[in-house]
């Protein structure tokens, strides 16, 4: 059977540093800095007043 893989990673060369930065800091979960930082630079990134990183697509919040 053909393994069909729905979303394969993109390393961009970034991702090792941030992940060592991340264990080094201690904030592996539930959430930290860097998820903190994405959601303020994504939601200025696309002009909306907030962002809410999720752990899926299926995910979702009551949040406003």
């Amino acid at each position: 059977m053909t393994r069909i893989y729905l979303s394969p990673p993109h390393m961009s060369g970034l991702e090792q540093r941030f992940v060592q930065e991340t264990f080094a800091s201690n904030w592996i979960a539930p959430l930290g800095p860097q998820v903190d930082a994405f959601e303020t630079e994504f939601a200025a990134a696309v002009g909306a007043p907030y962002a809410l990183a999720l752990s899926s697509s299926t995910a979702h919040t009551d949040r406003p």
